[in-house]
Order: C-alpha cells, then structure tokens, then sequence
C-alpha cells in the first residue's frame, strides 16, 4: 500500500511528474492529429492549412526537460476563485478531463501573480515562488518560498529565490524572465495590441525582455489577428537575433520573424561605401522629400491627344480630357505604380464609353485588355506616368541631384552626388545608405507588405529614413520601441525618443522609463552613471538592485597578456566571459587568447561595436581611451561596454582613463 505524499515539497513534485507527463500526451495527440489530417481535410487547400497549424502545434507543446513547467502558486481564499489552487507556467497543461495543471503566465489570471500585493492581495491568500536546480539534462525542483499576503507578508525583491533567478549567471543564449517579471514590466507587457509604447531601460533593467515577452502575450491575446498580420522582432544586428533567437520559443511562439533593419530593406547587394558624412545626408528625412519631387517630376501634363486604331474604328482622347485623368490621378496621391494603373483604367474606360456609343454594345472583356496593350495607349502612357523602379528613382537622383536646391544646400547637393556614376542600374556599387534611399523610392512606388506589431530594440540607433523604412511595414500595426538614448552609437543616433516616433508615424506615443536594474551589479552601474553628463542625451541615471558584483581598474604596461590573463581568471568563475576590445584591436586579442589555449566555449573576444544588447558574466574591457577614440559618439560606445557585466567586471588599459569616466 502506497501511503499518500504529506510533504508539500513532495507534493508538488508530484504535481511536476504528473503535468510532464500530461504535456507529453497533449503533443502525442497533437503529432496524431497531424499525421491524420490529410485524410480528413476537404481538399488540397485545406489539408495544407490544417497540416500547417497542426505542425505548429506540436511544435509549441515540445517540452525541454531544463526548462521549469512552472514557477509559481497562487492559493485564493476569497472571490470567485476562493479555495483554488493554479500553478502557474510557460504554457497552459490539462489533465486528460480538460482541467489546468498549469496555467499560461499570459492567462488574464496569471496576471494575479505578477500583480498581487500585501496592500492588494486581489484575492491571493498566498504567492508561491519555486527555486529549481538547471543540470545539464533536466531542472529538478528544488525548494519554495511562500508570501502570506492574507497577512500582510511580502518579500518582493527581497525574495531569496527571485533574487537567485535574476542573478544565475548566463551562459549561451538569453533566457525568459517570467519567472522574475516586476510589476511595472508587467504592466508593459499586458498593453493593448492597439497601444504603441516606448521603453526607456536604462542597462540591465530587462526591456529587451520586456519587448520579447510582450510580443508573446499579444500572439496569446491576439492569436488570430496576429496569425494573419504577423509580428516582427528588429535587432541591431545578427549575434544580437542568435542572442534573444530562443526566448520566444521557450515561451512557445515560433510563428515570429526576426531579422535587422538592414535585412528588411534589403533590395539591392550592398557592395560600396559612402564616406561618413554622405551616410549621413542619406539618413536625413529631407531625403524623402528629395525623393518625393524627384519622383514627380516623371510624371508629365500630356501635350497631344490619344488616337487609337481599333480595326475600321478611330478612337480619340482630348488633350484637356487626358489632362484631367493624370491631374485627378496626381491628386489622389497613390503611389506611383499604382497611380499608373490607375490613369490606364480611366484612358480604358473613356475609350470603352466611345466604342458603347458607336457600336450600340459594350465590347467584351478581351477588348479591353487588348486597348490596354495598344501601342497608342502604351506611349501616351509612358509619356504621361512613365513606369520607374525603386533602384532605377535613386539612380537617377544620385547621378544628378541638381533638383534638389530647393531643399538641400550646394555642398549637400555636391556630397550626394556620384562623382563617377555607374553605366547602368545594374552595375551600380549600392552602399548601405543607398539602400534606405531604395526602400523609402520603395514605398513612393508600391505598397509594401505590413505587420500587425513590430518591436525594435536598440531603437535609438534608428535613423530617421530607417523609421521611415519600418513604418511603412507597419501602416495600421503598433510597435514596442526599446532603447536606451545613452546607448545610441550611430551618427545619427537619436537624442530625444519624441523625434524618433514621429517619423515611425506614432506621435505621442508614451515613453515609459525603466530605471531600476535588475542584472547590472551596482558598482558597474555607479561607473558607466559617470559619463552620462558628457552624453548629451536627458535620462535618468541607472540604479540597480545588486550589491553582489565586482569591480576593478587595472592599469598595467601592456594590455594583451593582462586581458588574457584577466580571461583565465575569470574561468575560475562559473558563467560566460567576454574579453570586449577596440575593434581595431580585437583580431590581435582573439590570436592572443587562442594561442594561450583558452579555447573554452565560455570565452569570446568581441569587438566594441558589436556588444551592444548583449550581456556577460564576467567582462575585461581592454583599453577604454581606444574604443572612445574609435568614432564620433564613441563614450556612448563605452557606456554601453562597460554594462555588459552582470557579475564582474575589470577594465584593463595601459593609457590614461577618458576624463568623463573619472570620480
């Protein structure tokens, strides 16, 4: 005889054996599902449709055996809940009667735990948190933690368990945080679908996790509307989207694109380059008013009339009428493609009320097509709304820009121009900024597919025509803006978060700050908070929770062996290590470290430019006078290195420290 568990680790152990096994029988009966649909399914369409959803299924229910089912308790003793007991988890598990083993941490409930406090328990008589031990193979649940909130008990930050969380050191990927969500994230999360937000996050204050997780709620919110219009995740670059690429699975949303502006836009191969302060000038939103009148200035007041031979029949077309179709159609403002079609139609239809009229019948469908294709009609056409390609709009702008000098100044008009255009469209070296120029002749020319929400991360790096770029992908979506003014690197990088949801097309879109970290040690905050007076940016400096990080500046004769030697070290440590360099220096540090044999995964050298939104363990930041003396905004590119450490951090440099960065 099996005595009953009376324990209430054991018990909920139980609780944890029987929803593994209760996940494992939702995804058998899943993949049963999908190997069958095709034979219940009406048709071809509808068997791929069904195939599609069934397969996703199954993948949102695989279960990873280091991943926590679940994290928390809520036991109600009063309202409509009184007397029940949820967990709550990554996902949503029944048992085979349909009743929850686990509760979605999305689920309108769940928002209790997150929510709940000894002021105002909503119900709550007492929030469970639980601690799990991560192996390599599997989390094992280890202990729990309870707040009586029915008697006023609450730990908050103060919880041993939630501050073992946010402080478990990082290795690989980034993981979710809905286990630790505070309850101002929380709030940023659960916004409405509808509802644009800014996130100012000072470093370590989670909005890259904010935005992820707020992304996974409204696909749970929002699941079919979403399904359809899609949500977008924007990162700076590619080891940022390998970075963040696991969180929203682990969540179970797969159905995400990622990418980087760069990839979004991407039209042309990007094969030359601009000098600094060309890029620049191509960043500027007067480009797209440059653009705008280049574009139309193709556009021509017809001069002749129409004839149209149509077998013994004459057809003709008045100047003033044709004058009248293409400034109608000017004034619709479409764009320009489609402004086009536009013009042909009415031209079509004049000539259709011609025909009715001396035929005394309406001609078939055929024949409309075929004035369509008439030579006549084709070169009026072409004279009139000439068609014209993204590339071949800026080719003809950069070969010669002289139209713009109602907009742009005579030295802006001689730096935009090529000194030696290519022959052709197709021979031409695209640069970087060029492609934002396409993409933005893009939109003044065709309708460019959209997303029902896109969150951007390190947002304040965006230049204007790059928002542009994004807004035109998201004409009736919202968006999650997480940035940090400090951290904007670009020479254009954004100074004011109003500036940057103007040209999204959201204006006033609300800028929440968030100021309180939770990874950043708070002696590594104390020294990056020195340089913001000589940022120029208004945000308010940083706190953080934690008091349990190191800090140390080390002045030494050569800067190689002592961040190899800083690296070695570090591997006494458990956690990630990143040695983070100029970039000019970085090659020559990563020969270093290879040669000194520290080939453990844990270690990786990183040049300055590529650190931003990632984090790491234990950081040596080698030369700080370097990386500031590398580019224009370059103690903003040391801000941002420097709060990359979530545990250890030491500078090693051999020259002087930058003044800003002194007590």
């Amino acid at each position: 005889m099996t005595l009953p568990l009376t324990d209430p680790l054991d018990l909920e152990r139980d609780h944890l054996v029987r929803s593994r096994a209760a996940l494992a029988r939702m995804r058998s009966h899943a993949e049963q599902l999908f190997s069958t649909g095709d034979k219940v399914a009406g048709d071809a369409y509808s068997s791929e449709t069904l195939g599609r959803t069934l397969r996703q299924r199954v993948a949102e229910l695989a279960d990873d055996p280091r991943a926590p089912l679940f994290f928390g308790k809520l036991t109600f003793d009063v309202g409509e809940h009184a007397g029940s007991r949820y967990h709550v988890g990554r996902r949503h598990i029944t048992d085979d009667a349909g009743e929850p083993l686990v509760l979605d941490w999305r689920a309108p409930l769940s928002r209790t735990f997150y929510q709940a406090s000894a002021r105002d328990p909503q119900g709550v008589a007492i929030r469970r948190r639980f601690g799990w031990a991560v192996g390599a193979t599997e989390a094992a649940l280890s202990g729990f933690e309870d707040e009586h909130l029915d008697r006023g008990e609450e730990l908050g930050t103060a919880s041993r368990i939630l501050t073992e969380e946010i402080e478990r050191p990082r290795v690989g990927p980034m993981r979710d945080i809905v286990a630790t969500i505070q309850p101002e994230q929380d709030v940023l999360v659960r916004a409405d679908l509808d509802a644009s937000i800014c996130v100012q996050g000072a470093p370590g204050t989670g909005k890259t996790a904010v935005g992820l997780h707020r992304a996974a709620y409204l696909l749970y919110a929002h699941r079919e509307r979403l399904r359809r219009s899609k949500v977008l995740v924007l990162g700076p670059n590619r080891a940022f989207l390998s970075y963040i690429a696991a969180v929203l699975p682990a969540l179970g949303e797969i159905d995400v694109e990622q990418s980087t502006v760069d990839e979004l836009i991407a039209r042309v191969q990007v094969r030359g380059t601009d000098a600094p302060a060309t890029a620049s000038l191509k960043h500027d939103p007067r480009l797209a008013v440059v653009l705008r009148q280049h574009l139309r200035r193709y556009v021509r007041k017809p001069v002749d009339p129409l004839t149209v031979t149509d077998g013994s029949w004459r057809w003709r077309i008045s100047v003033d009428a044709l004058v009248r179709i293409v400034d109608d159609v000017r004034r619709e403002d479409p764009p320009h493609a489609l402004g086009r079609e536009r013009v042909l139609a009415r031209v079509v239809a004049l000539l259709l009320r011609q025909a009715e009229a001396k035929r005394g019948d309406s001609p078939p469908e055929s024949w409309q097509r075929k004035m369509a294709r008439s030579p006549d009609v084709r070169a009026f056409l072409d004279f009139a709304w000439p068609a014209v390609t993204p590339e071949e709009l800026v080719f003809s702008l950069l070969s010669d820009p002289s139209g713009a000098a109602d907009v742009l100044s005579e030295a802006e008009i001689a730096a935009l121009a090529w000194e030696k255009p290519a022959r052709t469209v197709r021979a031409t070296k695209w640069s970087a900024a060029d492609a934002v120029l396409i993409d933005e002749a893009a939109g003044l020319i065709e309708r460019l597919p959209s997303y029902g929400h896109i969150v951007i991360d390190e947002a304040q790096d965006l230049s204007p025509m790059q928002c542009r770029a994004i807004a035109r992908r998201s004409e009736h979506g919202s968006f999650t803006l997480l940035g940090d003014l400090a951290q904007g690197t670009a020479p254009w990088a954004s100074r004011d978060w109003a500036d940057t949801v103007a040209h999204l097309g959201k204006p006033g879109t609300p800028v929440v700050p968030l100021t309180t970290g939770f990874r950043v040690p708070a002696a590594v905050v104390e020294l990056a908070n020195r340089l913001l007076p000589a940022l120029d940016v208004a945000v308010p400096p940083a706190e953080s929770l934690r008091r349990d990080g190191t800090l140390r500046l080390s002045p030494v004769e050569s800067v190689l062996p002592a961040a190899v030697a800083e690296a070695r070290a570090a591997l006494e440590f458990e956690g990630s290590v990143a040695v983070i360099a100029p970039d000019a220096s970085a090659p020559a540090l990563a020969a270093a470290v290879e040669a000194a044999g520290l080939d453990d995964e844990r270690v990786i050298v990183l040049p300055a430019s590529l650190a931003k939104g990632l984090e790491y363990d234990h950081v040596v930041v080698v030369e700080p006078a370097d990386i500031v003396a590398a580019e224009e905004r370059g103690l903003h590119r040391l801000y941002v290195v420097l709060t990359r450490a979530v545990s250890r951090l030491v500078v090693v440099h051999a020259r002087p420290l930058p003044d800003a960065l002194l007590p």
